[in-house]
């Protein structure tokens, strides 16, 4: 994972207007893609442990699996631009301030109620500062997509100096997670865009998924309890 391929020289043939040197351009590149990547490697190696815990002490496995990515260096100048950030080639600083997902994290967990256990875990972990939260999992957008997104700065320890750097995590449910790989997945074929009755179907889709969530955990909690039949399972 990184800025592969993005070179100086490239960059300056689509933005040219960068006042430093093609080495100083490199080395802002360059630097972007060293803490990002890492804050990306540190999250998911936190993620990682917590989750092996939670299952040592609670026999159970809150995460199911981690995926993530980092922006290309195209679509975070595309961003900087929608944000009005002036001139962002020439105010990197100022677009790692105000864009705060370049380094994004979805953390698919097995049960609705996982997603709450993992964002406190990692709410409770000291060097972890949490910047910004928006919960859509009891009230979902428009569309019926659920999830919760999180971002946090987390600290990269470099040679001499340490950073903390925004990540964008966002926890969804193995059902949740379904839905809206599907659903992108039919937007992106139609250009973006779906009738109306479409969109209807796929939110009555996306209810009966949250029902199965529910229901899902019901089940679960039905099985771990230590007085019932299938305890000894």
């Amino acid at each position: 994972m990184g800025f592969r391929y993005y070179y100086a020289d490239r960059i300056r043939e689509k933005m040219p207007g960068f006042r430093g040197t093609d080495e100083e351009l490199q080395a802002a590149i360059d630097d972007l893609s060293l803490l990002y990547n890492s804050a990306i490697r540190v999250l998911e190696t936190r993620l990682d442990i917590l989750s092996d815990d939670f299952d040592k002490k609670h026999s159970h496995k809150p995460i199911h699996h981690i995926q993530s990515r980092l922006k290309t260096f195209d679509s975070i100048m595309e961003k900087s631009a929608r944000y009005g950030i002036e001139d962002p080639l020439n105010n990197l600083d100022t677009v790692r301030r105000e864009i705060l997902d370049i380094a994004g994290i979805r953390v698919v967990c097995n049960y609705e109620e996982d997603l709450t256990t993992m964002a406190g875990l990692l709410h409770a972990q000291e060097d972890i500062e949490i910047i910004k939260v928006k919960d859509y999992t009891d009230k979902p957008k428009e569309s019926g997509y659920r999830s919760m997104h999180v971002v946090v700065a987390v600290p990269v320890y470099l040679v001499n100096k340490k950073k903390m750097i925004p990540v964008e995590i966002q926890f969804r449910s193995v059902m949740m997670d379904a839905w809206a790989s599907l659903e992108h997945e039919l937007r992106y074929k139609n250009k973006g865009s779906l009738p109306q009755e479409i969109v209807d179907y796929l939110k009555g889709c996306a209810e009966t998924l949250h029902k199965v969530d529910e229901q899902m955990s019901r089940v679960r909690h039905e099985v771990l309890k230590d007085d019932n039949k299938y305890s000894d399972y």
